[in-house]
């Protein structure tokens, strides 16, 4: 089959390499270079978790994740995967839950009591009250690195076809067709449109209006060099246990230490600009001094705006049918990239009329639009 994919993030690129594993002709397209440093999806590093509390299907998943993040490491020949294990501080009555229902779907993991934490990460300052869960098949992707290993492994296959700087300014998907800027008509049986929070441009007027635009702040910190070791040893974090939601990737392989938290995620009505307004620096500064034992704004060595979409109704991920085989990933909800290799598999399985395997997220396994006219 011939394949159009439009989009230079993970969703696309990943969904080129399974199209191409089974040896069909691919051609991706986008708007800038592939991959495309403004994608939702280019970053310096993303976490990777299986435990999702009290969701059984998203934690299977998570582990299934997990072991095809490691074969797409060995099928790309390149290391983007530092596993340094993932710290999910809760309650202890549902860290205790949480480390049972992991260890229930198969995987690795152990609950830590306040004293346990206190002990081992004497650079956080978490609650007193609270409990954690450690997680052994977790840690840490280096994302900028995920999407160039994919973009070396497309230009070498046969076939693959990738077209830079070239915006798709319509998508008819019965016909699996794609119109770009520059008046070229790609024809193919099968198009898939992953191009973030730009979808609603090239989706129909009912589905883009169903589609909520979010914007989130982001802070990249040196950490003291006193504190190297410490922060050497440390897991990312995707909850800290405060009710704004605060999180944490550990510097790893070179990385910053990035810090962020619910708080400064905020619906947006465009995309404009990536620069961080002073307040937000100033919010989350203010959140971390609380969580951070030294922590100054001096930590703070840069800061980024980005923006995902996410479907209003279920505030997650969407795929929608664009008529015969023509299918988008309009809303990531904010958390594809730990499930990519997956969301990838099963997108390339409806472009290329297969039966898709199920993930055990809802929003795949069942499209809830259809954007057919």
């Amino acid at each position: 089959m011939r394949v159009t994919l439009v989009g230079g993030g993970v969703i696309a690129l990943l969904t080129a390499v399974e199209c191409a594993l089974g040896g069909h002709r691919v051609t991706v397209v986008d708007q800038g270079p592939i991959p495309y440093r403004r994608a939702t999806s280019f970053d310096q590093h993303r976490i990777i978790r299986a435990l999702h509390p009290a969701d059984p299907p998203a934690t299977a998943a998570g582990l299934r994740s997990h072991h095809r993040w490691l074969e797409l490491e060995e099928l790309l020949a390149a290391r983007f995967y530092e596993r340094v294990g993932a710290l999910t501080v809760l309650p202890p009555a549902e860290a205790d839950a949480g480390t049972l229902l992991l260890t229930g779907a198969g995987g690795h993991a152990r609950s830590l009591t306040a004293g346990a934490l206190a002990d081992r990460y004497p650079h956080l300052r978490l609650g007193d009250a609270l409990g954690a869960v450690l997680e052994d098949e977790a840690g840490v992707l280096l994302a900028d690195r995920v999407l160039a290993a994919c973009v070396a492994w497309l230009r070498w296959q046969p076939g693959v076809d990738l077209i830079e700087y070239c915006p798709a300014v319509a998508v008819d998907g019965d016909r699996a067709r794609v119109r770009l800027a520059d008046g070229r008509v790609l024809d193919a049986d099968g198009v898939l449109v992953a191009v973030g929070p730009w979808s609603r441009s090239l989706l129909p007027e009912r589905v883009a209006k169903s589609l909520t635009l979010h914007r989130q702040s982001l802070l990249y910190c040196r950490v003291p060099k006193a504190q190297a070791e410490a922060w050497a040893a440390t897991p990312a974090v995707p909850a800290l246990g405060t009710r704004h939601g605060a999180w944490l990737i550990p510097p790893v392989a070179g990385t910053a230490l990035k810090l962020s938290s619910a708080a400064v995620c905020r619906d947006a009505d465009d995309l404009t600009d990536h620069a961080t307004p002073e307040e937000r620096r100033q919010q989350l500064a203010a959140e971390f001094g609380d969580l951070l034992p030294g922590f100054s704004p001096a930590w703070v060595r840069d800061s980024r705006d980005c923006y995902y979409l996410s479907y209003a109704e279920t505030g997650g991920p969407l795929v929608v049918a664009l008529g015969g085989t023509g299918h988008a990933y309009a809303a990531c909800g904010g958390t594809s990239f730990k499930f990519a290799p997956l969301i990838a598999r099963t997108l390339a399985d409806r472009i290329l009329g297969r039966a898709p395997e199920a993930t055990g997220l809802t929003a795949l396994d069942t499209a809830p639009l259809d954007a057919t006219p």
